[in-house]
């Protein structure tokens, strides 16, 4: 009869919940073990079958979730992407920062970690294959655009000035070029005195 609860129906429903919640570790084991391959061994090395056995998932459950090779490391670039969006705003929780050097460091360093070597790897498949492009420039412009956002909120920029977007978009072009020297040495000291320099740029020209 309708509106009648069963005893069988509120055990469907107190399945159901521990199965999503394990779908939703699967998915998260999958981006992140995605993620991780994609930097240690580039495009060509990371496949289904490779990101799944470091997940600890069967193939199936990979391709369950992600019916395709695409949907799985454009998701995964993403998802961690957004991780990295919020742990910077989490550095911040006040928004502007007094202390600029603090927020160019944090900067530079969405560029020098496992996610910009992933997002370099998928950039450059995504150059020869015609199906990864438009989802990879799509989420590029996306990513880009929030992390100028997060930049100028929280080096308090006041975009109405003349300059200041450039001056912003300048400071994370800087960034991702210290990320892409950082591939091939990790040279800490140039990063720092980079970043002194930015850092007195960057007040001279927000006051």
């Amino acid at each position: 009869m309708g509106g009648v609860t069963t005893i069988a129906d509120r055990g469907d429903r107190a399945d159901r919940v521990p199965k999503q919640d394990r779908s939703r570790a699967t998915r998260q084991r999958l981006l992140e073990a995605a993620v991780a391959c994609l930097a240690e061994h580039g495009w060509a090395g990371s496949t289904v079958t490779v990101v799944a056995e470091r997940a600890g998932v069967s193939r199936g459950a990979a391709q369950h979730h992600f019916p395709t090779r695409e949907d799985l490391f454009t998701a995964a670039v993403e998802y961690v992407a957004e991780e990295r969006s919020t742990a910077l705003r989490a550095l911040f929780p006040q928004g502007a920062a007094e202390d600029r050097r603090a927020v160019i460091s944090a900067l530079v360093d969405l560029y020098t970690g496992p996610l910009f070597r992933a997002a370099l790897h998928l950039w450059v498949a995504a150059s020869n294959e015609e199906q990864l492009r438009p989802r990879v420039t799509e989420l590029e412009a996306r990513v880009g655009r929030e992390t100028h956002r997060i930049a100028v909120d929280l080096l308090g920029a006041d975009e109405s000035k003349p300059g200041v977007r450039e001056t912003v978009q300048g400071l994370l072009d800087m960034a991702r070029g210290l990320g892409l020297a950082n591939l091939l040495t990790d040279d800490k000291a140039r990063r720092d005195r980079v970043v002194a320099q930015w850092t007195a740029l960057l007040n001279e020209a927000l006051l």
